[in-house]
């Protein structure tokens, strides 16, 4: 007897030495055997793409404890240390992988502060003023016949020297009709409204200013193909105190901003709810499995919202920025076809949850299966139907604050600028603003949802 537990034993241990968690399999601790070999196997194939020998040594640690722990028999020492080591090297190589590095963040105190103080500097209102405003449009880059740039509007003319801009090419800008001895501000204008450079200089006695100005790379980053010539816009104004408050420009572009985002998220919530409707039935297992053919179709339908949901709408946007051009709307068809794909998913799985009563009950009588779904199944659903599309328009709210950032509209995209200008008073202002609106949003969809539900 004592033969064979030692023969036992040795098998044991050497199968573990082949194949980590072969061993513990050999004793019918299947599961702890699976644990292991996971481990071990994970943990070797990222040290191997990671490539640093160190790290080598939390397999073999673990293929040492999964050996120490075939030969504990019969009770064995369980997987507990080696999950415990995998999450270590996990850790410790996502650390390095991601470059953590909390010193950066001393070594850059300062400019954090400075950051950070003018974050909390909010720019939304403004004492009011009255203004001097012109703008001329100017090509860049060049075609083969830019158009002349120079404009008169009011009494105030806007005119560049140079027919078209290139980048790093430098222009020069005069501006004619202004106050005298005033600080005159010029701005970039790309062909979606934002700003992408901006200059001052002080109009002369007669109320003329004149800026020489070089183009930078920054003012064709939200084009698709910077190659290709575009329509860009250079205004000129002036402004001076007059008493009271108004809404300054941040706070224009971050109401604009704001109605954009909401107006994008509704719609495609909206839209993209219609379109999940009939999907959400042909993917319902408990309507579709009846014969092969709609089984057929159930499958694919489901296979299809799966991977649609699965791409991001951030992904999506970027490709509908590139085919339709820059703006709201293809950010609205990249939240549309994800909301379509997650709501047909959900709506799918309320229909799979509802009462089996009332659909075996109207089958009984003979109905086809649009009668089925007219009276048993819609009554059953339409309040969870009506609660999760509040709930993905709530969703897409956020979503659409980041579409922004790739050109899709909405307050991200005037976000996006403010970020590569560096003027974080407008960026703390729209964070400000982005809060406030999530927030009413998360209250009214829950009470909306409450009552639904």
């Amino acid at each position: 007897m004592a033969d064979k537990k030692s023969l036992l034993k040795i098998l044991t241990i050497l199968l573990s030495v082949i194949l980590p968690g072969l061993g513990q399999v050999f004793q019918r601790r299947v599961r702890t055997g699976i644990y292991i070999f996971i481990a071990f196997s994970t943990a070797l194939g990222i040290t191997a793409w990671y490539a640093r020998p160190i790290w080598y040594s939390i397999p073999a640690l673990i293929w040492l404890w999964n050996i120490w722990d075939a030969a504990a028999l019969p009770k064995g020492k369980g997987a507990v240390l080696p999950i415990l080591l995998w999450l270590i090297m996990a850790y410790g190589i996502g650390s390095q992988v991601t470059e953590f590095n909390l010193k950066a963040l001393v070594d850059n105190a300062t400019r954090s502060r400075s950051i950070i103080a003018q974050m909390f500097r909010l720019d939304f209102t403004q004492p009011k003023t009255e203004k001097l405003e012109g703008y001329t449009d100017i090509q860049a880059p060049c075609s083969a016949t830019p158009p002349i740039p120079d404009r008169t509007i009011n009494g105030i003319r806007i005119y560049v020297e140079e027919p078209c801009a290139t980048v790093g090419s430098t222009i020069t800008v005069h501006g004619e009709g202004f106050w005298p001895n005033e600080t005159t501000i010029f701005y970039w204008q790309n062909p979606i409204g934002g700003k992408a450079m901006q200059e001052t200089a002080v109009s002369d006695a007669n109320g003329n200013v004149t800026l020489v100005w070089k183009v930078l790379p920054i003012v064709h980053t939200t084009a698709p193909d910077p190659t290709v010539p575009q329509i860009h816009r250079i205004k000129v104004s002036q402004s001076r105190p007059i008493g009271g408050i108004e809404l300054s420009d941040v706070g224009g572009y971050i109401i604009q901003g704001i109605y954009e985002t909401l107006a994008l998220a509704f719609l495609s919530t909206i839209i993209g709810a219609i379109l999940a409707i009939p999907f959400a039935f042909l993917a319902a297992r408990n309507l579709m499995t009846g014969n092969p053919v709609t089984t057929a179709i159930f499958l694919v339908t489901r296979t299809v919202l799966n991977i649609v949901r699965s791409i991001e709408a951030l992904i999506m946007a970027i490709i509908f920025v590139i085919i339709v051009g820059l703006g709201p709307f293809p950010g609205m068809i990249a939240l549309t076809i994800h909301t379509t794909a997650a709501l047909g998913k959900l709506f799918s799985e309320v229909i799979e949850g509802i009462d089996p009563g009332p659909i075996e009950a109207v089958r009984a009588t003979g109905a086809t299966w649009v009668q089925v779904v007219r009276y048993a199944v819609i009554p059953q659903v339409v309040p969870a139907f009506t609660g999760l599309t509040i709930y993905r328009w709530d969703i897409n709210v956020r979503s659409s604050t980041i579409i922004g950032f790739v050109g899709g509209g909405g307050i991200g995209f005037f976000l996006w600028q403010w970020i590569v200008l560096q003027d974080f008073r407008a960026v703390g202002t729209a964070f400000v603003a982005i809060a406030v609106v999530v927030m009413l949003m998360d209250f009214l969809s829950a009470r909306i949802r409450e009552r639904l539900v």
